[in-house]
C-alpha cells in the first residue's frame, strides 16, 4: 500500500488523503476510514487514477454526494475517490442538457426550470450527484431517469472512456447495469422539452413544500431507506407496523416519514443495519412482503 501511495502522489492525480474518515462525506454522517482518499480535479485525472489501479489491481470505490450511501463503521479499504469540481460542468444546447457526473441532481433541475425546460422535475428533491441519479435509475414523482436520458460516458473499470446509450444501461426500477458493470459516469446528456416556465415552477414549488412537510429533512438522512414494492408503498407498510419513532442505538425510523431512517446525533452503520433488518422482519411478519433497501451498503460489514 506504501509504494501505491508513493505512486499515486507522484502521478499528480489530485487531493490524496489517507485513513479519512468518510463521515462527513455522506448524508447520514457515518462512516469509518478510506485507507486512501483521492479527489482528482479535472476528469482527466480520473482516467488515469481508474487506470493506475487497474494496473496494480487494487479495488476503487466511488462517492459523489455521499446521498443514498451506507458507509460501514470500520471504512473501506483500498481507495475511495471522491468526485467534486473534477465534472462539475453543465451546459445547455437548446433542449439538450450536458451535465457532469459530480453535478448536483437538484440544481440541475431547479436551472433546467429556469431554462424552461421541462422532464426534471421530479429531480428537484433528490439529493446527490447526476452521476449517482443515472447510476440508480433515480425517480419520483412518478417519473424517472430512464425517461429523459439520451446517453451517458463511461469510464470503465480499466480505465477505458465510453458512450453508453439509454437503452445499453438496461434500466430498471432503481437500477442499471452499471450495477453489476463498474464505472463511473462523467458526464450524462439529458433531452427535455420546452414548457411553461409557470407551470414548471408551480410544479417543483409544490414538490418542495410536500417534501418540507412530510421529510425529516434537517436530520442526517440518505433519502428513501426502501424501495416501493410493486403495487404498495414502503412507508405505508412501516407505519401500519407501528414501526415510526422506533430506535436502534441513534438510528430512528422517522417518526414524520417512515420510510426515512434519521441519525439523531451518534448512530453507527451496525444501528443503521440492525434497524433495517427489523423493520424488514417486522413488514414481513405483518404484510408477507420483504422489503428491498435501495441504500447502497460500502464497507466492511
Amino acid at each position: 500500500m506504501q509504494q501505491l501511495l508513493s505512486d499515486l502522489q507522484a502521478a499528480n492525480i489530485g487531493d490524496i488523503r489517507t485513513n479519512e474518515r468518510l463521515a462527513p462525506y455522506t448524508t447520514w454522517k457515518i462512516g469509518g476510514p478510506a485507507d486512501i482518499l483521492i479527489i482528482p480535479h479535472t476528469k482527466e485525472q480520473v482516467v488515469a487514477v481508474i487506470q493506475m489501479l487497474h494496473e496494480r489491481g487494487v479495488p476503487w470505490t466511488i462517492i459523489g454526494r455521499g446521498s443514498n450511501l451506507l458507509i460501514s463503521d470500520k471504512g473501506i479499504r483500498g481507495v475511495v475517490i471522491k468526485l467534486g469540481s473534477a465534472l462539475e460542468t453543465l451546459r445547455f444546447e437548446g433542449a439538450t442538457v450536458y451535465a457532469g457526473g459530480s453535478y448536483s441532481f437538484i440544481k440541475l433541475s431547479v436551472l433546467a426550470a429556469k431554462e424552461g425546460l421541462t422532464g426534471l422535475e421530479f429531480a428537484s428533491g433528490i439529493p446527490g450527484t447526476v452521476g449517482g441519479a443515472v447510476y440508480m435509475n433515480a425517480g419520483a414523482h412518478g417519473s424517472d431517469v430512464s425517461r429523459i436520458l439520451k446517453q451517458a460516458e463511461v469510464i470503465l473499470d480499466t480505465g477505458e472512456l465510453v458512450t453508453m446509450q439509454a437503452e445499453d444501461l438496461q434500466y430498471a426500477y432503481r437500477h442499471s447495469i452499471l450495477h453489476t458493470l463498474p464505472g463511473i459516469v462523467t458526464e450524462a446528456i439529458f433531452e427535455l422539452q420546452v414548457g411553461d416556465r409557470k407551470e414548471i415552477a408551480g410544479a417543483m414549488a409544490a414538490y418542495r413544500d410536500r417534501r418540507l412537510r412530510t421529510q425529516p429533512l434537517q436530520l442526517a438522512c440518505a433519502g428513501s431507506v426502501f424501495r416501493n414494492p410493486t403495487g404498495n408503498f414502503a412507508a405505508k407498510l412501516i407505519e401500519e407496523s407501528g414501526l415510526k419513532g422506533k430506535r436502534v442505538g441513534g438510528a430512528e425510523v422517522s417518526p414524520l416519514h417512515a420510510n426515512f431512517i434519521v441519525n439523531t446525533g451518534n448512530a453507527t452503520a451496525v444501528d443503521v443495519l440492525t434497524l433495517i433488518q427489523e423493520v424488514q422482519q417486522i413488514v414481513l411478519d405483518k404484510h408477507g412482503i420483504a422489503l428491498k433497501p435501495e441504500v447502497l451498503v460500502l464497507g466492511e460489514m
